[in-house]
């Protein structure tokens, strides 16, 4: 029977891990705001942007599977693991993984899809009511011994306006499930997707990304940061918005020129934004962004549930069952490096 190492943190601990894997684990040390940190390096510099564990080097061993969520697996893990064969990792992104130093040494890195989707996108429902409907500023009122009545931006519902998504991946699929119950027109540009997966979601496809921007009344980011995404919504799109509509983003920051949202923003060019992500996290204390009145902001937090952690843990006992029947995952990220597809 294969050796099997679970490295749990402060978002899904050794104790979930072992509720759906008969595995040796143990939780890394650390807060959760250090450990999204160090993740936040990764994402940026890749999985040598953060010294491996001292932990995980003593404890792999002879494992031959090893499951991480945020966890560095780096050259230098690969190295003190000279029989693993397999990194299984509790969330779709991998840049904690050094894939190309994985594949070097035979050893497959499979990641889970959708784990988070039901939670990024209930985030979004919930930016799009605190925003539109001004919740987060008439908290902030009473807690501060006001009662607010006048607000930024156009007080608008979402049954019967017009809700345009950049990008329809899992997230998209479970938003637009959601949302249909308010009735809105749901709208998606997505070149990647067919269009049937549309048709069966009830959603019209946009001929392009400029048509979202224009008809939408709440613009949605549901895309992934890549080199083809990079900073790809700017001031040029940002311009095509109505007034009264809104922008949400619970994606990444990096798809998105920041300063030219600010300017929008600041400017009442458009009505207002939900954001759970930023270029730089946390936001500074002089921050220029926390003195806009109408952004609603949370911690980047949209995937952060118990029930995530729940789903992540068992896609990744999936994988691990899959590789002890098979010795392959399909689904691995370099699995046609390895011939396992």
């Amino acid at each position: 029977m294969s050796s099997i190492l679970a490295v749990g943190d402060q978002f899904i601990p050794a104790e979930q891990f072992r509720e759906v894997l008969d595995a040796r684990a143990f939780t890394l040390p650390g807060s959760k705001a250090e450990q999204h940190e160090a993740q936040q390096l990764m994402e940026r510099g890749g999985a040598g942007a953060v010294p491996a564990p001292p932990e995980l080097l003593s404890a792999i061993g002879d494992a031959e599977v090893l499951c991480v969520h945020f966890a560095p697996v780096s050259a230098d893990v690969f190295a003190a693991g000279p029989r693993l064969k397999l990194v299984a990792v509790a969330r779709t992104g991998l840049e904690n993984v050094d894939i190309d130093a994985a594949t070097e040494r035979g050893i497959g890195v499979v990641p889970v899809f959708g784990r988070n989707a039901s939670a990024v996108a209930e985030l979004q429902i919930g930016l799009m009511l605190a925003e539109a409907r001004n919740i987060a500023r008439a908290d902030a009122s009473v807690k501060s011994g006001q009662w607010r009545k006048e607000f930024p931006g156009a007080r608008i519902e979402i049954g019967g306006r017009t809700v345009g998504m950049l990008g329809f991946g899992h997230v998209g699929r479970r938003f637009a499930e959601k949302l249909s119950g308010f009735r809105p027109r749901l709208l998606a540009y997505d070149p990647y997707v067919a269009d049937d997966v549309l048709v069966d979601a009830g959603v019209e496809r946009a001929g392009n990304a400029e048509q979202i921007f224009s008809e939408s009344d709440f613009v949605v980011v549901q895309l992934r940061h890549s080199a083809e995404t990079n900073r790809m919504i700017g001031a040029k799109q940002l311009e095509l918005m109505k007034p009264e509509a809104y922008f949400i983003n619970v994606s990444r920051s990096r798809v998105v020129d920041t300063d030219a949202l600010y300017d929008a923003l600041e400017n009442g060019r458009i009505s207002g934004a939900g954001l759970d992500v930023f270029d730089s996290e946390p936001l500074p204390a002089d921050s220029p962004w926390r003195s806009l009145d109408n952004v609603t902001f949370t911690t980047h937090f949209g995937g952060d549930t118990v029930d995530t952690n729940r789903t992540s843990v068992r896609l990744v006992a999936d994988a691990v069952e899959e590789f002890l029947a098979t010795g392959r995952c399909a689904t691995a990220a370099n699995a046609a490096e390895l011939g396992w597809v």
